[in-house]
C-alpha cells in the first residue's frame, strides 16, 4: 500500500471486531509515532498503550459514554509531557507534535488493515486518574484502534477549491 492509498482508505472506526491486534503490528504503529517529527525535536508524546478489557471498559465513562472505546481491542491515550513550548509562530508545539505522530498511527494502521479513531470528547481528569498520568502531564487525544467491523463509504469532503488559496486569502 502507497502513503495515498493509507490517506484515502483511513476513516474514523466506531465498531471493531473482537479480535486481537498482533503485537508486531501494534509494534509498528507505535514505532511509525516515535519516527514523527516534532519542533526542535523536542519528541513531548509519551503513549499509554490500554490492551485491559477491564480498562477500556472504564474508559468508556471517562470518553463521555462512547462505547466503541472500549469496545476497540487496543486504546492508545496519546499524551504530552512538555506543554509550555509555544513556537515563534505562537502556537503551543505539544498539540501538534502529538497530532503528527497520531497521523502517523493512523496510517500505518490503515496500512496494516487497521482502523482508528481521533476522540478528543473526554474528561482528562477521569483518564489521568484512571490511568495513572501525573498531574503535569496532558492528554491530548484517545485513539482506539483494532480490526473495523464494517467497511466505509467514500469520504465526504469540502472541494479543493474551497479550501486551496494560491498566493493570498483574498484570491
Amino acid at each position: 500500500m502507497t502513503v495515498w492509498e493509507a490517506i484515502q482508505q483511513r476513516h474514523s472506526v466506531r465498531r471493531y471486531q473482537d479480535k486481537p491486534v498482533e503485537p508486531e503490528k501494534l509494534d509498528q504503529l507505535l514505532e511509525a509515532a516515535r519516527l514523527a517529527p516534532s519542533a526542535g525535536n523536542r519528541q513531548e508524546w509519551r503513549f499509554v498503550v490500554g490492551t485491559d478489557a477491564d480498562m477500556r471498559q472504564k474508559l468508556i465513562a471517562a470518553a463521555n459514554g462512547q462505547s466503541f472505546v472500549g469496545q476497540a481491542p487496543v486504546v492508545i491515550v496519546a499524551c504530552a509531557v512538555d506543554n509550555e513550548h509555544v513556537m515563534p509562530c505562537g502556537q503551543l508545539s505539544s498539540p501538534i507534535d502529538v497530532a503528527i505522530a497520531l497521523e502517523h498511527i493512523a496510517l500505518q494502521a490503515a496500512e496494516e488493515g487497521l482502523g482508528t479513531c481521533w476522540v478528543g470528547a473526554f474528561d482528562e481528569a477521569a483518564v489521568k486518574e484512571l490511568l495513572g498520568i501525573p498531574e503535569t502531564v496532558r492528554v491530548i487525544e484517545l485513539m482506539p484502534l483494532g480490526y473495523p467491523a464494517t467497511t466505509a463509504g467514500p469520504k465526504s469532503r469540502l472541494d479543493r477549491d474551497e479550501i486551496v488559496m494560491y498566493e493570498s486569502w483574498s484570491q
